[in-house]
């Protein structure tokens, strides 16, 4: 068996300079151009599945201009033939520049270089941007938070696939990145990502694949750009099967409405949401499919009560949400001025209420409550609406009794009022701007000719209640309406057809635009009889109620002149008509509530709402409220990260050959090459169990290798893979111990025959072929090269803090020492 390296066809500088050949330092030409290109197109590609998860198209704009500037950049600074690292560095400067030019122009140095100022903004992006994930549902407004938010994370996306494909040269596990994208609208939208979103994705993938084989090939392959006869075929057999399996596999796999993930739940590293807009969370809590946020009460009202949690009174944009006016409301919940309109007859109600894990900062409370009682934690209330909310606490797994007045309204009493309200704040009487045309004309359409505040109210009433109207939780997302807002409005009024909120705040809007104050209540509809009772003391035994995530509700209140706030149920098949509001064809009080419990409306109990008491929808039941339109992206991203912390190891195996090949791979002198390429043959060894012994020389190595059986049998090792091992012996050998560069050698060869590289890729190979598989996944996945040197640097890091940490204590304990005997001192004198 010889050592010395011999002249071989395929090797040398012929070799390096072919097309086929591997070289990291290809010319710049159209290569980072291309690359750029497919990198923004698989980025900016799946990003159009996300339209349904934002509302409209306004917020393309932004997040095509951030993932373009972004891929152009790094697109410059690889045609600069700058460092990959430096490429990525380049690529999150010129994200950090365009969010800065386009969302914080005004508050930064130039237009575009972040300020002290642009860290303050920067802070109330995220907190509304947070709010938006947290509490609203599918499709949202595109606000600036959010949207700056959705900016960022796909510029850092443009970053991430960059890198797996094209420095770390791992083009195919970039798709983790697409898929991270997609999984928002496949997880979020009922229509999933859609064909336009999918196909921009697969191309941007192709594209993806194409630039990596073209101007990247795996130097370990010695794969040359030349097209395959045989790889169309291979492609075209791979997708068959890929497409087969995922037809059969569907029909073995539960659907989304059972299993582990039925339709409606929601991915939520953030945990249950805390009911900021309990509004927006009622499309999201009423699909539930499990009642989610459980509630139980015993009241001795004649009918069980609705269950108030919060109001709405500002419809201003395409985002409403409660004020909660923090500066007015009082603290302690032991004794409210319900507030109520002294000409009004009263009844005193007695509800006791057990939250179970219904997690919300607002409370549940019958209206119009004067006390609350039994609460841990400190609570304060509105004056002006009487909603109850935590200080420093919130409402899971409360058992408090509420003291609440139900004033006794009728038609008679209500049409009395007949004068504009007065004494009514200005935020519950203010008209929204930019109302629009087709509110306004139903508004005046149906309250025409009506001379009365109560006529017209339930002129609007009776007009939404009509055959014409239908109640539908799908209608508003698949036509884009689902959630709140004034243009979801003028959606609803067209199309006719959704929940609650929808006809809650027609109805709130109608009537503020004919001058009649009012406000939308968000809380919980009368709950169903469990058939249970519980003891109260002074009240004896009373039945109890229970009501979840699917009662959720919101309802209006319009302000009358001598009767106080007034409940009406504009929403067919949810609720109660109170008697005073009741139709002359619909017996008072009836019940038209649809509840899964399958009970008509005899079979329940009549409940009468308070007038001025709105109904709570679930400010915050845990899973039912909240939109996973970041969280399951950042949920994405977390498990990307995590693949990517598994992979770390060979990620940095991989990183460590391509800066020992870099300039090997073209045929460079062996004075550069022979060193790092002697230290890749000893770490090759290492991973394949043929570690190098401290006390052996580089030929005793490389003998004993060729020896192993890891390259196979010696007597059958291949000449090639025997050549290479002996060239990269000798060349270490001639630059180690000094023979001078061009000095004959062994064979007949010269210090510059063969490629470091070439000679690289041959002995892996031979390694791989002859590994068995577990071998093979550990050099891959584990390389023991890699982890032996984290275990010295750690022994290393541990060794330095522990011996620190010795002369801190032996300062220690000198200083203590020197003080002691200065002391003593002090004391003898």
């Amino acid at each position: 068996m010889t050592l010395a390296p011999q002249r071989t066809p395929g090797t040398g500088e012929a070799a390096a300079h072919t097309p086929g050949a591997p070289s990291l330092l290809q010319g710049a030409g159209v290569q980072p151009w291309a690359m750029g290109l497919a990198v923004a197109v698989a980025v900016a590609g799946p990003a159009l599945s996300l339209n349904g998860v934002l509302r409209g198209w306004a917020w393309y704009s932004p997040v095509f201009t951030t993932v373009v500037a972004v891929a152009f950049a790094m697109a410059v600074f690889r045609a600069l033939r700058l460092h990959a690292l430096l490429v990525a560095s380049g690529g999150f400067a010129a994200l950090v520049l365009v969010l800065t030019f386009t969302f914080f122009r005004q508050r930064s140095i130039a237009g575009f270089i972040p300020s002290p100022d642009t860290m303050d903004q920067l802070g109330m992006f995220l907190r509304r941007a947070s709010e938006t994930v947290l509490a609203e549902s599918s499709p949202v407004a595109p606000n600036a938070g959010i949207v700056m938010l959705i900016c960022a994370v796909l510029g850092l996306m443009v970053i991430l696939v960059d890198a797996l494909a094209f420095p770390l040269a791992m083009p195919a596990t970039s798709g983790f990145g697409i898929l991270a994208i997609l999984v928002v609208p496949a997880v979020v939208k009922p229509q999933s990502v859609g064909a336009l979103g999918f196909a921009a994705a697969a191309v941007g993938y192709l594209l993806i694949l194409g630039c990596s084989r073209r101007f990247a090939p795996d130097p370990r392959t010695r794969a040359g750009t030349a097209p395959d006869p045989g790889q169309f075929k291979r492609a075209v057999l791979t997708g068959a099967v890929a497409l087969t399996g995922t037809l059969l596999l569907q029909l073995v796999i539960p659907g989304f409405d059972q299993g582990t993930f039925p339709q409606g739940s929601r991915l939520n590293p953030f945990g249950p949401a805390t009911g900021l807009n309990p509004m927006i969370s009622l499309g999201t809590s009423l699909r539930s499919p499990s009642g989610d946020g459980r509630i139980t009460y015993a009241t001795n009202a004649p009918a069980a009560p609705y269950l108030r949690s919060v109001t709405v009174d500002s419809f201003e944009g395409d985002a409403w949400a409660p004020d909660d006016r923090q500066a007015t409301r009082r603290l302690g919940t032991g004794r409210m001025d319900a507030g109520l309109e002294p000409s009004t007859a009263e009844l005193r109600v007695v509800t006791a209420i057990n939250t179970g894990q219904f997690t919300s900062p607002y409370l549940p409370a019958p209206y119009a409550p004067e006390a609350v009682n039994g609460l841990t934690g400190r609570w304060s209330w509105d004056p002006a609406t009487l909603s109850i909310k935590g200080v420093d606490t919130n409402s899971r797994e409360q058992q408090y009794v509420v003291l609440s007045v139900t004033p006794q309204l009728t038609p008679e009493l209500l049409a009395q009022s007949t004068a504009p309200a007065q004494g009514v704040a200005d935020q519950f009487t203010r008209q929204p701007n930019n109302v629009p045309e087709i509110v306004r004309k139903t508004a005046d359409s149906v309250t025409a000719g009506k001379g009365t505040p109560y006529a017209k109210a339930m002129a609007i009433q009776q007009y939404l209640r009509s055959p014409g109207f239908s109640y539908s939780l799908q209608s508003p997302v698949q036509g884009g309406y689902d959630g709140n807002g004034l243009s979801v409005l003028a959606d609803f009024l067209t199309q006719k057809s959704g929940y609650c909120i929808h006809f809650a705040s027609a109805m709130a809007v109608m009537a503020r635009l004919e001058g009649i104050p009012s406000r939308i209540a968000v809380g919980y509809a009368p709950g169903r009889p469990t058939g249970g009772t519980v003891s109260i003391a002074g009240q004896g035994a009373l039945p109890e109620f229970e009501v979840d995530a699917r009662d959720a509700h919101a309802w209006p209140e319009l302000y009358f002149q001598g009767a106080g706030w007034v409940a009406f149920e504009p929403t067919p098949s949810r609720g109660v008509v109170p008697a005073y509001a009741a139709e002359p064809s619909t017996p008072g009080g009836a019940s038209t509530n649809e509840n899964s419990d399958g009970l008509t409306p005899r079979d329940r109990a009549t409940p009468v709402p308070a007038p001025g008491t709105v109904p709570v929808p679930i400010p915050g039941a845990p899973a039912a409220a909240g939109n996973p339109v970041v969280p399951v992206l950042s949920g994405a991203v977390a498990l990307l990260l995590l693949a990517l912390l598994a992979a770390s190891p060979r990620l940095a195996r991989g990183t460590i050959r391509r800066r020992r090949l870099t300039g090997a791979a073209g045929g460079a002198p062996v004075a550069r090459a022979a060193l790092p390429a002697w230290a890749e043959l000893r770490d090759l060894g290492t991973d394949y169990g043929v570690s190098s012994r401290t006390s052996e020389t580089p030929r005793h190595f490389s003998a004993r290798l060729l020896s192993s059986g890891a390259l196979g049998e010696p007597a059958s090792i291949d000449a090639a893979v025997n050549r290479a091992v002996a060239a990269l012996t000798g060349d270490f050998e001639r630059q180690e111990y000094g023979r001078p560069a061009g000095a004959p050698v062994p064979d007949g060869g010269t210090d510059d025959d063969g490629s470091s590289a070439t000679r690289i890729a041959l002995v892996q190979a031979a390694l791989r072929a002859n590994a068995k598989p577990l071998v093979r996944f550990r050099a891959d996945w584990l390389p023991p090269s890699v982890l032996a040197a984290w275990r010295r640097s750690a022994a290393s890091a541990i060794h330095a803090v522990s011996g620190t940490v010795k002369r801190i204590r032996r300062g220690a304990a000198d200083a203590w020492l020197r003080i002691h005997d200065a002391v003593r001192r002090l004391r003898r004198g």
